[in-house]
């Protein structure tokens, strides 16, 4: 079991990393906006990882954080819940945002994000409400502001990123434009926050 990967950031966007390691090989990873959040700008990152076996495929999921992989593991631990569509929860909440709605039993929020209907959302509050210790933290994460010719930057960025994590393209784009125009200074991951609880 692989617990870990530490290397060089050769490629990232907010829902793939690929991490170059000593030994010469590189690791692609899925991972979450919180981790993109949490590495974009480094250099040499480690990512926690879990390990998506199946007879069709080998994934790794990535993140930057231990705790952000326990709630990972709880999350799909929920029938219904694949990695996937924990991955898309937790880009849309932090992991303090999401112990928080899960402990309040806030299943409007749940259901906010893509894919995640009313008995799927009731369901996650019923089988982590135990689970899950809350830390008072305070939500948000502003992000860098953008403008001007960067706004192009961060619509490209965005569209890519809901893409990769199945969206279609023509949707994600049309989405992504209206929010920059509403919101020229959100960072890109606000926009792909934003646009989660639109598409």
């Amino acid at each position: 079991m692989i617990e870990f990967i530490q290397g060089r950031i050769e490629e990232l966007d907010p829902a793939q990393a690929t991490i170059a390691t000593a030994g010469g090989v590189g690791y692609l990873l899925n991972i979450s906006l919180n981790t993109y959040s949490a590495i974009r700008g480094k250099s040499e990152v480690r990512l926690y990882v879990y390990e998506a076996i199946r007879e069709d495929a080998y994934v790794l999921y990535g993140f930057a954080d231990r705790r952000e992989r326990e709630l990972f593991l709880l999350l799909i631990s929920v029938p219904g819940i694949g990695g996937s569509s924990a991955r898309m929860i937790q880009s849309a909440f932090s992991p303090a945002e999401l112990e928080s709605i899960i402990s309040s039993g806030d299943e409007r929020q749940l259901k906010q994000v893509k894919g995640i209907g009313l008995k799927t959302a009731q369901r996650i509050i019923v089988d982590l409400h135990d689970k899950i210790c809350v830390e008072s933290a305070a939500a948000g994460n502003a992000g860098n502001a953008v403008s001007g010719s960067a706004a192009g930057e961060t619509v490209e960025s965005a569209t890519a990123a809901l893409t990769m994590l199945g969206f279609q393209q023509a949707a994600s784009l049309k989405v992504v434009q209206a929010i920059v125009k509403e919101k020229p200074d959100f960072s890109v991951e606000a926009v792909i926050k934003e646009a989660l609880k639109r598409i």
